[in-house]
This record gives structure tokens, C-alpha cells and sequence, in this order.
């Protein structure tokens, strides 16, 4: 039946209502971001607002910039045609924010101005390490920008009945412009209102999902998973049928090689969130590290309802909608939920439901634009190209013209990875930023002998071997679900690479270390830094200068 999508619109509601609930969150929330830029004056504004957000609203806002297409629509579709094994990836997601909120949360804001860059380099050789981190910043920003572009694509191309790839690299391709309207425009704070927006209609709407699901099964859930089961033996999509979908194996554990391939997806799933750049940047978006710590629990409470949400949608899609259906249709796995709301509400409720997955889209890609646009024009531009002499209104202008290239990369990049599952996509970038920023956000906060080398050998190390991985992995080459199918060039056995470059990379930190000891940091700036980190002394007027 599915494979008819693209040519009838009744199967996925009505094309052109889909179009006004689009136009209409668009027309609302660029009000907002309008508004929002009035008061968006020096580059502090444009960056982190300001700093001006209470915890709680921050908190909202970490949960719009976390909970992003691969959570809805990736997570979703990934449950409902692999069942248990979907299901880990929001584990992973939620444990991630426990690390965050223990490790680097409260001294990332002691320590930090704007970005990532400025804790890393603050008791270390400034130029050096502001360009390593503002490389891999750019790269992590980039690797997440395409699985949310790649959902875009699939998202909009199944509401509006678009098939074939031009049609929907047109729809990657007004995200990318939206996007770049959005943070030109309102800055952080416009971004941070827009994503609060998004933060409490996505968890509204997979709430009423999730309620609705349990309610056509009277409450059983167990009658659930049963139906569930019952759908995916009776499919006909080769692989598929008899799949056990309430117990681990059917994607990670069929082989010893699978394994070790969800093991290393756990690693980077659990370790990613805590050197993502787009959520460390909010971080910095409130007036104090007390307000920092409320900011991640409110965050972990959103974020973690909403994870218990998709166990349900997953199954309920899979039941209700079939792996056929869903793999049939355009985005494939990305399809699942919007697929699921239709089912439960018909024409209107898939357009809601589907405005609100759009919206989630363009709020991540704003936050991921800001922040890979601050840390060019804050790090490489402010910091090692001008060392130091570029006033604020050229940094805000860089940042500007910086966020128009990045939203013009990301539209190429997304248009060429339409159709993989966004969630494994992120966790890709998850992998990219474990292995590049931990290891020396880690080092700079914690080890006293920590010096520049080190940095620097962790931080490129990481990343060349995390990225060298991917390339030669099954993720890219190799099997038909790879991002080339018709190539093959993977030598490297695992899809996910953080088994390996995550411990390397922290190997290679104290093999730098050591290699640089005879370079030896100011003992001031590393007595300074270990106070402000741990008590906030001195941070208020950092942050004001």
C-alpha cells in the first residue's frame, strides 16, 4: 500500500494542508526570532543571549537543541523495525546527560566565555588549541547538521508526496535557508526562545502519541508488543519477517562483530553528549553555575519523559503502521512516526504532528549554525587571525557570513545522506565529539600536568582517526543500507568507530603530555583555572568584561 505514497496524496493526508501548518510555525516562530533581535546588541547577545536565561528556561532550551529529528523521527522508526535494539538508542541518549551534568556542566560555565574553545585554552597556548577546537566544533556541527537535513528531506518529502531525490534536496534546501534566516536574524536569543517553542510542542505531541497508542491497546502494553511481534512476522520485506522485536539480536548481537558494534555505539552514545559543542554552548546562556546545574535537570526531566515515549511510538508504529509500510515509504525508518500519527489521527494529527517534528528540525540546525559560527568568527577569526584585536561588531559579522557557508555546506551534505537512519547519523556525530573533545575538556579541567601538546594530540588525534574510521566503515561503503551501496571501500569492520578513536584519543592526551613536558604551562594559570572551575570565583567578571 505504501508504495503508492508518492503518488496518492490521501494515504498521507492532504499535501496542502500539511503546507499551511508548515507556513504557519514559521510565520510564528520567525515573530519570534524578530522580536527576539531587538534587543540582540553586542556579540555576547548573539552568542549565549547574554546570558540572561533563568535554568529552567534553559532547561527547555537544551531539550530543543538534544532532542532533535534523530530522537522523534530516527529513534521512532528504529524501534519499530528492530524493536529492542532500537530501543538502546534512547538509553544512550538519556544516560549521556548524567556524564554531562557530573563532569562538565557547572565547570564548564565557571571557566568559559562563549564557547567550548575558551575553557580549553585557558591555561593553555591560546592559538594552537582555539584552532584544534574550533576545528573539530566545526566538524561535530557539521556531522549532526547532515542527519538533521537527511530528516528534513524524508520528512517533508512523505507530507508532500515528493518522491525521487531532486524533489527532496529541494525540500534539504529551504531548510538550509530557513535556518540561515533564523540565526541571522535573532542571534542566540532568537534561537533559544524558538527552541523552548519546539522543546514543550515536541513533548506535548509525542505525550498525546503515546497516550493515544496505549489507549487503542486499552492500556495493555503487553497486548502491544504482542501485535507488534505479530506485524513484523507477517511482513513481506526480505529480513524482516520473523524478526524477534522484544528481545535484543535484531540488529546488534546476530554476530560477534555486531556486538562489538552496539558496544561501540553505547560508548559514543554515553560519552558524545558531554563534548557536543551545541550543548555545551548553552551552558553559557545563564548568569550563574547554579542556574547551570537547574538548567540540566530540568533538561534531564523533559528529555528523559520523552525517551520513555518513544518505546511506546516505536512498537505503537510498528503495530499499527507495519516494517513494510515504513520501509516503503520516502525517509524509510525517518517515516515511522509521522506514518504512526496518521494512523491515529488521520489528515490533521499527521499535520501537527509532522509541523512539530519540522519545527524540531529547524530549531537543532539553528543552535548547530550559532554554534559552529561563533566558534569561527569567536576562536579562529577574533582569536588566531586577529590574535586577539578584532572588535565585536566584525566578530559578529564573521559569524554571520560564516553561518550562510555552513548552511550551504549542510545542504549539499544533507541532500547526499537522504534516506539513512538519522539516529544512527547522530550517533556518528556523537562518536566525532567523544573522541575529539572529551578526552581534553576532561584533561584541561581535571589533570594538573595536562599541557598543550597534549591538547592538541588529543584533539586532532581523535578526530583523523574517528573520521578515517567512518570512512572506511560499513556506515559509508559496503552494504546496501551504506551511505555509497554501489561502492566498496570498508576495511574497517565496525559501523560505529568509538570503540576505537574514544580510547585512543585519550591515550594520545597523555602521550602528548608527556612528549611536551619540557613546555611548561604558567602554574598560575592552572591554579586560577582549577579555583574558578570548582567555586565560580571570578567567573561574574569574565564573563561581564
Amino acid at each position: 500500500m505504501i508504495t503508492t505514497l508518492a503518488a496518492s496524496g490521501t494515504d498521507v493526508g492532504n499535501p496542502a494542508f500539511n503546507i499551511a501548518i508548515f507556513a504557519a510555525f514559521v510565520v510564528v516562530t520567525m515573530t519570534i526570532v524578530i522580536r527576539a533581535s531587538r534587543t540582540t546588541k553586542k556579540a555576547s547577545d548573539f552568542y549565549t543571549g547574554g546570558g540572561q536565561f533563568t535554568g529552567p528556561q534553559n532547561g527547555f532550551a537544551i531539550a530543543g537543541d538534544y532532542l532533535s529529528a534523530a530522537s522523534f523521527l530516527g529513534i521512532a522508526g528504529a524501534i519499530a523495525v528492530y524493536g529492542y535494539d532500537g530501543f538502546l538508542y534512547s538509553i544512550g541518549f538519556l544516560v549521556a546527560w548524567l556524564v554531562a551534568l557530573l563532569l562538565v556542566a557547572e565547570l564548564l560555565r565557571n571557566t568559559g566565555r562563549f564557547t567550548m574553545a575558551d575553557v580549553l585554552s585557558f591555561r593553555l597556548k591560546q592559538r594552537p588549541v582555539r584552532m584544534a577546537a574550533a576545528i573539530s566544533t566545526l566538524t561535530v556541527s557539521l556531522f549532526y547538521l547532515l542527519a538533521q537535513m537527511a530528516g528534513a528531506g524524508g520528512l517533508v518529502a512523505l507530507l508532500l508526496n515528493i518522491d525521487g531525490k531532486f524533489g527532496q534536496g529541494v525540500v534539504v534546501a529551504i531548510v538550509g535557508v530557513l535556518m540561515i534566516v533564523y540565526v541571522l536574524v535573532g542571534g542566540m536569543k532568537g534561537t533559544t526562545y524558538v527552541q523552548m517553542v519546539k522543546a514543550v510542542l515536541l513533548v506535548a505531541g509525542a505525550g498525546i502519541m503515546f497516550v493515544l497508542v496505549l489507549w487503542a491497546v486499552r492500556g495493555n502494553f503487553s497486548q502491544l508488543l504482542a501485535n507488534a511481534q505479530d506485524m513484523v512476522n507477517g511482513s513481506e520485506t526480505k529480513g524482516v519477517a520473523g524478526r524477534d522485536v522484544l528481545g535484543p539480536g535484531a540488529k546488534y548481537g546476530l554476530t560477534s562483530m555486531s556486538k562489538l558494534d552496539f558496544i561501540s555505539l553505547g560508548i559514543a552514545l554515553v560519552l558524545g553528549t558531554a563534548g557536543l559543542p551545541h550543548v555545551l554552548m548553552r551552558f553559557y546562556t545563564v548568569p550563574t553555575a547554579k542556574e547551570a546545574r537547574r538548567s540540566v535537570t530540568w533538561a534531564i526531566s523533559l528529555i528523559g519523559a520523552f525517551y520513555l515515549f518513544t518505546l511506546v511510538l516505536g512498537y505503537g508504529a510498528a503495530s499499527m503502521v507495519g516494517p513494510d509500510k515504513i520501509l516503503a515509504a520516502p525517509g524509510k525508518e525517518n517515516s515511522a512516526a509521522p506514518l504512526l500519527a496518521f494512523e491515529l489521527g488521520g489528515t490533521i494529527f499527521l499535520g501537527i504532528i509532522s509541523a512539530i517534528a519540522f519545527a524540531t528540525i529547524l530549531a537543532v540546525v539553528a543552535g548547530l549554525a550559532i554554534t559552529a559560527s561563533a566558534s569561527f568568527a569567536h576562536d579562529i577569526y577574533a582569536s588566531v587571525i586577529k590574535r586577539g584585536n578584532a572588535t565585536e561588531e566584525q566578530q559578529v559579522r564573521v559569524s554571520r557570513i560564516t553561518v550562510v557557508v555552513i548552511g550551504l555546506i549542510s545542504i549539499v551534505l544533507g541532500i547526499g545522506a537522504m534516506g539513512q537512519n538519522i539516529a544512527f547519523l547522530v550517533a556518528l556525530a556523537f562518536a566525532v565529539a567523544a573522541s575529539a573533545n572529551l578526552p581534553t575538556l576532561l584533561y584541561s579541567l581535571f589533570w594538573k600536568k595536562f599541557n598543550t601538546t597534549g591538547a592538541l594530540f588529543s584533539i586532532y588525534g581523535g578526530l583523523i582517526s574517528c573520521l578515517t574510521l567512518i570512512v572506511f566503515s560499513p556506515a559509508v561503503s559496503g552494504k546496501p543500507s551504506s551511505m555509497l551501496p554501489n561502492s566498496d571501500f570498508a576495511w574497517f569492520p565496525l559501523s560505529n568507530p568509538g570503540i576505537v578513536s574514544i580510547p585512543l584519543a585519550f591515550a594520545l592526551g597523555i602521550i602528548g603530555t608527556y612528549v611536551g613536558r619540557n613546555k611548561l604551562e604558567d602554574p598560575a594559570k592552572q591554579a586560577e583555572m582549577e579555583v574558578r572551575s570548582l567555586t565560580g570565583v571570578g567567573v561574574e567578571k569574565a564573563v561581564d568584561h
